[in-house]
Order: structure tokens, then sequence, then C-alpha cells
């Protein structure tokens, strides 16, 4: 009968570990004269970071946070008024995620609001969290193209109301019915107290209504969504813009 190299032994026992990994491993247990135990928590080990790693994959994939800069590009010195100090806090703890808590970040269009938000993300699927990041024009066009209750609640129920964290962006940049408005406040309600939404705007709350024109629920919606709620406003001239007028100086007339 053949030798079953040990690899392939852990392969039939659901390693799912690179072969080439635990070889060198095992090989290294060999040299250093390793005992059993020591060697079975090596390879433990290794098949955990293995895990950790595709489940990390898996988790930012279905995230859809798409590319974005990193935290540390953000030019803090640009807006004239912004709490650093609160967004570095729930970036680093992440507890309002533990807590269910909301957070805001609002201000005019290219000021950085989508930036730090993906960056929230980022950080919570770093963590372990699962995360949803999705525009509310994409996110209500997915909703309403379903063709049915059951649909609709399926989506529903497995991209919008089960991630830890649900990032939704550009609030108030087109407008929308109230069927829209009513999808919107199913989310955040259902998510109330216990799971976090962060949302970005370029409107104060009373502005809302301009976006879901005759929709009954945006009070509640507003309501439920502020009552555990971080706010972020961004008082900045729009950065995109500030460099573009910067590149275009530098081009030779």
């Amino acid at each position: 009968m053949p030798k079953i190299e040990v690899t392939e032994l852990l392969a039939r026992v659901g390693f799912r570990s690179p072969s080439e990994k635990l070889r060198a491993f095992v090989e290294h247990a060999i040299r250093g004269k390793l005992g059993p135990v020591e060697t079975i928590e090596g390879m433990v080990a290794i098949e955990r970071r293995e895990r950790e790693d595709r489940n990390l994959v898996e988790r930012t994939k279905r995230a859809s946070l798409g590319s974005f800069p990193p935290l540390a590009d953000f030019d803090w010195n640009h807006p004239r008024k912004i709490d650093r100090n609160l967004f570095e806090h729930l970036h680093d703890s992440l507890a309002f995620i533990e807590r269910a808590e909301n957070v805001l970040l609002r201000g005019q269009s290219g000021v950085g609001k989508t930036m730090l938000a993906q960056n929230l993300g980022l950080a919570a699927l770093s963590r372990g969290y699962s995360v949803r990041f999705s525009t509310l024009a994409a996110a209500m066009t997915d909703l309403l193209q379903k063709e049915s209750l059951p649909a609709l609640e399926r989506c529903l129920r497995n991209r919008y109301l089960s991630p830890s964290l649900l990032i939704i962006d550009e609030i108030g940049y087109l407008p929308c019915d109230s069927r829209s408005a009513d999808l919107l406040y199913n989310i955040v309600n259902r998510r109330h107290e216990k799971r976090s939404v962060v949302l970005t705007t370029n409107l104060a709350f009373k502005q809302w209504g301009t976006i879901f024109p005759g929709a009954s629920s945006v009070a509640a919606l507003v309501d439920r969504f502020v009552q555990h709620c971080h706010v972020i406003d961004i008082d900045a001239d729009s950065y995109r813009q500030k460099k573009s007028i910067r590149s275009l100086a530098k081009k030779p007339k």
C-alpha cells in the first residue's frame, strides 16, 4: 500500500492550508525535534491563520467596499471643522458596532465622507465583523427590482439586515420615491438597537423630506436613526475640486 503524506491526511480531515506550508512546518518540526504537542499546536495555528485569511477575503468580497484611499491619506487639516477625535475613537475602538449605534457623516460633496465610511468598514472587516457597503441608489435599485415579496425579503435579510455593519452612501444626491423611503425605513427600523448603520449625506435631517417627497415614513426614519447616533459634520470646501485646481495650476501654460 503506497505511503500517504501527512499533508494529504490533514487535507482529508478538513485542513485547508496549502500543502507546501504544512510540509515546510513538518520539516521544521523534524529538524527542531519538536514534541508531538508542539507539532500539533503549530499545525493548528497555521490552519487557524489560513481560515481567518480566507474568511477575510470572502467577507471583503461580500462587503463591496470598492477601492479607496487609506485613512492615512485623509487630510485632517483641510476641513474647517471636523471632530477628528470622535472619528478616530469610532474607527479604533469599533465600540459603536458592539453597542449597535449608528454613525452619520455629513457634509457637502467632495469632503471625504465616503472615504471615511469605507475606512470604518475596512476596520470592521479586519476585526472580524461582516460589512455591506452600498450607495442609496444602488441599494434601492437592488431591492425594487425583486419581483416577489419572498425575493424582496430574502434580499433584505441577506444583504441589508444580517451584516454587523451596513454603510449606505450618498443619501441626498438623487431623489427617491416613497417606496424607497419605506424600504430604507424598513432597514433602519429592523436594525434598530440590533446592528449598526453608517449613513453619509449632504443634507441636514430637516431636508430629508426633499429626498423622498411625499413619503410619510421620513420622520420615523430619522427618529429611529438618530436615537443612538454619532454625528460627524464636515465643514469644508470640496477636496476633489481643490486637487483639480492644483493639478491645473501645475500644467505648463
